[in-house]
């Protein structure tokens, strides 16, 4: 094995996001554009001897490409073992739980999430550090640092690594071993949850439709629904890994996931529906003809979190993102358990869960977790789900409802606008920064405005301050509307609004109305549509 040191220059778009860097496939084929970001990590880590490193993705288009250079330049910097899933495959939550249980230094995690996949689509790369999760804000800071000044990279010469077949190859020194992606998630998972009450609830008349959305869970859904919990392979869609998702889009909500809500809405025969997606660590649940946003959905799920046995002993705390509606805030008050707010970011939750402080936490962009490994994860949320309905012998819809004449209700929509010019979106928010002044005591109809900020963070665990996470409008009542910018895109930006109406027991609900009456309000205050020339969202959620 030779060790080769080559020469390269920066490139000046290589600053990492929340969810690490993603560009288009056709960027990371430049020369060395993918070489440069993985040897800025390697720079930015303490490579230890015997180091351990994981590796696996999505399946999108060039994983199989980027394994074969990261496994030969992790050789070359100095790891001794580099964990791969065969074929490629490792969906985000498996490969937190792998880098946890193997204890490697770290894993290299290749997604673009929810992402479009193919050659002229997306692709994405992330470290995540030895407790499982994203790395933290001081590490990809660094990383990009470094990707500023790169001069060289390290890379090993050998032949590819047959990634198809488990296996060990030896290389001198260094060592590839080709893992099974499924089995160690899927015993995670059945040491968790009442897998026996779910199996009986599967092979009742009970009927559901999980949609892997042609990305990387369609293996573990098969492995856990199908071959451990007995349900039928008919319970399956589009459940075959592909490197394109199927041309679709594989984003888990009301529009992306059109054939899994049309199962849902079109017959009485399905009771529940889920999907997850790109990279496995989002979810979206239905009922028969009933949505559960995902704010209710980690609501739900921390009210009902001793009937499952991982839980049976109560919860230490929750946490959300700051745009995620407040339904978890009225649980964690009745339980006389903490909440916390923060930014959105899994690795703000990360800090949270290793001190300690929290179990549950959840995004209202369809994902929601647990301190079992340090990322979002879908398939546990469909199985929290599953073990909810078991114990509780109750309907998705009838479980909801009751939730909320036991908390209230939060009725909630987003609305997001993809691919707007980041000129177009920075004016926009710097529109909405204006008004911070003028708009506190201001009324719109019968709304008057109570706070507004843009949101920033003070982590208690290690003090690091986290500033400009979107502005926030508050109303007299709880009501309250937000604006923000997404990273999550390729192209241009992503300008998000949320609406959040609060309604207290016994309230006449009509959210339809109160969501509108906010609608109305966000846009005459940022003026989007005006100044983009856009006459509806994108996706509505």
């Amino acid at each position: 094995m030779t060790i080769q040191t080559r020469s390269t220059q920066p490139f000046s778009d290589q600053k990492p996001g929340t969810s690490g860097l993603r560009k288009k496939v056709s960027v990371f084929q430049q020369a060395n554009y993918l070489e440069n970001f993985v040897q800025s990590i390697f720079d930015s880590i303490e490579i230890t001897p015997n180091a351990v490193l994981t590796l696996g993705g999505d399946g999108r288009y060039y994983n199989k490409t980027a394994i074969q250079i990261i496994i030969k330049m992790a050789a070359a910097n100095g790891f001794a073992r580099v964990l791969v899933g065969q074929n490629g495959i490792l969906s985000t939550p498996a490969a937190s739980h792998i880098i946890r249980k193997y204890k490697s230094l770290g894993g290299i995690i290749l997604s673009a999430s929810h992402n479009p996949a193919g050659p002229t689509e997306d692709f994405g790369i992330k470290y995540n550090t030895p407790n499982g999760g994203p790395a933290p804000e001081k590490i990809t800071e660094a990383i990009f640092e470094k990707s500023k000044t790169i001069a060289q990279y390290k890379i090993a010469s050998f032949s590819d690594v047959d990634i198809e077949k488990m296996g060990v190859t030896h290389l001198e020194n260094f060592t590839v071993e080709v893992i099974d992606p499924v089995t160690d998630y899927a015993d995670l998972m059945a040491s968790m949850f009442d897998f026996a009450a779910i199996k009986t609830l599967l092979q009742s008349r009970f009927q559901l439709k999980f949609d892997a959305m042609y990305a990387v869970t369609g293996p573990y859904a098969k492995e856990i629904l199908v071959n451990r919990l007995g349900a039928p392979q008919s319970c399956l869609m589009n459940c075959e890994v592909s490197e394109t998702f199927g041309g679709g889009h594989p984003d888990p909500n009301l529009i992306y996931a059109h054939d899994l809500v049309q199962a849902l809405y079109a017959t009485k025969a399905v009771d529940f529906g889920a999907a997850s997606d790109g990279d496995g660590d989002r979810n979206m649940i239905l009922g028969n003809g009933f949505f559960v946003t995902p704010s209710d959905s980690l609501a739900v799920i921390a009210a009902n979190a001793t009937l499952i046995p991982a839980y049976k002993q109560g919860l230490a705390g929750v946490a959300r993102s700051m745009p995620t509606s407040s339904a978890v805030d009225r649980v964690a008050k009745k339980l006389n358990i903490p909440c916390y707010e923060t930014p959105t970011g899994w690795k703000f939750f990360g800090n949270l869960m290793d001190a300690g402080a929290v179990t549950l936490c959840g995004e209202e962009s369809f994902g929601t977790g647990s301190n079992h490994v340090r990322e979002k994860d879908g398939l546990w949320a469909v199985l929290c789900w599953l073990n909810i309905i078991a114990a509780k012998k109750m309907s998705v819809e009838e479980i909801v409802n009751n939730h909320w004449l036991e908390y209230g209700r939060n009725a909630y929509m987003r609305h997001d606008y993809e691919a707007v010019p980041t000129e177009i979106a920075n004016g926009v928010m710097a529109h909405v920064k204006a008004q911070f002044a003028t708009l506190p005591n201001q009324k719109f109809g019968k709304y008057a405005v109570k706070i507004v900020d843009d949101f920033s963070y003070t982590d208690p665990i290690d003090g690091s301050v986290s500033t400009g996470q979107g502005v926030r409008i508050l109303f007299e009542g709880g009501s309250r509307i937000v604006f923000r910018l997404s990273g999550t895109g390729t192209e241009g930006a992503t300008v998000r609004q949320y609406f959040e109406a609060i309604y207290d027991i016994g309230d006449p609900v009509d959210t339809l109305e109160e969501i509108a009456n906010l609608i109305e309000i966000a846009e005459e205050i940022c003026e989007l549509k005006q100044r983009s020339g856009r006459t509806a969202p994108t996706v509505i959620t």
